[in-house]
This record gives structure tokens, sequence and C-alpha cells, in this order.
């Protein structure tokens, strides 16, 4: 997906059609210019936190089931003392993909450890926390 930059440019004197052809040359429309290169890891994902999506009305976050899911996994492979690899292999053998689309490794599953660390209470506090927690099983 190619790159949307928004920059204000503020007209000075009248816009007329030339002023608008000019900027059409340049790449520019009224909402946005593409500039060449892709979007870079964490650039847009640093601004919702993992398990939160933006609401439908754009206005707050709402929780991403998906991600809690995975939240949830992730919390119960490392209750059980495993390694951040078994983590990531849990993960990528239930299908479960990181936000751009790749499979977990432990690096991965590392970049998470902050965040999960936020969601411990209310995965800890959660009813369905103390139904998994009566169905854990070492994974091996």
């Amino acid at each position: 997906m190619p790159r949307v930059e928004r920059i204000r440019d503020v007209v000075k004197g009248s816009a007329d059609s030339e002023y608008f052809l000019r900027k059409a040359q340049a790449g520019w429309n009224l909402g946005a210019r593409e500039v060449p290169g892709e979007y870079e890891f964490g650039e847009l994902s640093d601004y919702v936190p993992y398990g939160l999506q933006v609401a439908g009305d754009c206005l707050h976050l709402e929780e991403n089931a998906e991600e809690i899911e995975i939240l949830m996994v992730m919390m119960e492979v490392i209750v059980q003392d495993q390694a951040l690899s078994k983590v990531a292999d849990e993960l990528n053998r239930r299908g479960f993909r990181t936000r751009q689309g790749w499979k977990w490794s432990q690096v991965s599953v590392f970049n998470m450890l902050p965040r999960l660390i936020e969601m411990g209470p209310r995965i800890f506090g959660s009813e369905e926390w103390s139904e998994r927690r009566k169905h854990l099983f070492r994974i091996a």
C-alpha cells in the first residue's frame, strides 16, 4: 500500500484552475498525495494498542476479539513457564498472525510483553481466564 502523506497547504491569493492544475501535476489532490515508499512497521500500529481497534464511529477504541484471543493464548503459554519460542509456535499452530500478517516469532512475542503486562490485570480478572485456567495443560 503506498504511503499517504497529509500536508496542509495554505492557499495564498486565489485558488484558480491553474493553481489546481500545477498541484495535480505535482501529485497532489484535495485529500492527500502519494509519496514513494511503503509504511514502516509501527507507523500506524503504535497509535492503537494491541487488543483494541478503532470503533465504527471512528471516535473511540473497542476490543478486537481476535487480538484479545492472541493475548490470552500468549498468557496461557507464558503462565506454563514456556519459552517465547513455544509461545510463537503455539500462536502459529493455531493460525494466528501478527497485525502485519506475518507468522509469530520469539522476537514478535517479546515485543508484545509490555502490552501483556498492561493487559494482565484485565486478563487475570476475567471470567474467561478463570475457565481457561481450569483447563491449562503443558505444551511440549
